[in-house]
């Protein structure tokens, strides 16, 4: 039985609304997602004692059943009657805990390796049925590319590519509770909501400047006060002559969107300069 080795890649939230707040607590949002080039790696092996065992390149992560590949791993073992055990390698480079669903995507990746090194000939449909159950993000991470992401973000519309520009990713070095994001958003006080409609529409028309006029995070009235740097790095990038800038999901990286690589060359040294512990990547769109 081979090695399998997969990226698992990271999204950013082009459009984000909040809808309403369920009896259940969960958020129901309406969003645009994207894939982006930058990727974490997972290597599946397989082993002859049956146990899951998992390291990692962060030694802060957990490597038990607290980790999202730990689940997916049990979850196909348990559904599948897989005695064979597995030794998974999770090289991270996707930020952590930073709205780029980097938990999530690798927990996407382990179910699809799985599904192939068992040839357990699943469809992408059960694939997904099996992520929501670990995670909102996780049937999206198995979908990947461009998406409408509706109720508590299970339920996808895939949609056309959305045209190839550059993208800065900045991360700065602070964490932001998704639970305190959620709780302190003031739904009944927004004075507008993101124009998601128009951005699914912009995206058909394969209009990026229109795409991008429409960019907007609810989420943002929550953080930016909180965490002043999430505005400052949005700024930085209008400046260098970003088409427009966003927190991705529930913060705190920014991205960018730009025309021109010299640009965001600019906005990626002036992201740096603004403290050396922001983690900064320039990358590009992924589609199927």
């Amino acid at each position: 039985m081979n090695t399998i080795s997969l990226n698992a890649y990271a999204k950013i939230n082009l459009g984000l609304d909040v809808v309403r707040k369920r009896e259940d607590n969960y958020h129901e949002v309406r969003m645009v997602m994207q894939t982006i080039r930058l990727y974490d790696k997972v290597i599946i092996e397989p082993i002859e004692k049956n146990e899951i065992c998992i390291e990692t390149n962060l030694s802060f992560l957990p490597t038990n059943e607290n980790n999202l590949v730990y689940k997916a791993a049990e979850l196909i073992k348990e559904k599948h009657n897989i005695k064979t055990g597995l030794s998974i390698t999770l090289e991270k480079h996707i930020p952590v805990a930073a709205g780029l669903a980097g938990g999530s995507s690798d927990c996407a990746a382990t179910l699809v390796g799985l599904n192939r090194l068992f040839k357990l000939n699943l469809s992408k449909q059960t694939l997904m049925e099996y992520g929501v159950t670990l995670g909102a993000d996780v049937p999206y991470c198995i979908m990947r590319g461009t998406a409408l992401s509706e109720g508590i973000g299970e339920i996808l519309t895939p949609l056309p590519p959305v045209p190839d520009c550059y993208i800065l990713i900045a991360k700065p070095s602070i964490h932001v509770s998704t639970k305190f994001v959620y709780e302190n958003l003031k739904l009944n006080q927004l004075k507008k909501h993101p124009d998601i409609d128009g951005m699914v529409l912009a995206i058909h028309e394969k209009n990026l400047h229109k795409i991008a006029e429409r960019m907007e995070n609810v989420l943002e009235t929550v953080t930016i006060p909180e965490y002043p740097v999430i505005g400052t790095l949005k700024d930085i990038m209008l400046n260098c002559n970003a088409i427009n800038a966003l927190m991705s999901g529930s913060g705190p990286t920014v991205f960018g969107l730009f025309e021109k690589k010299e640009d965001a060359d600019r906005a990626y040294q002036q992201c740096r300069e603004a403290d050396p512990s922001n983690m900064v990547f320039l990358t590009t769109f992924f589609n199927k």
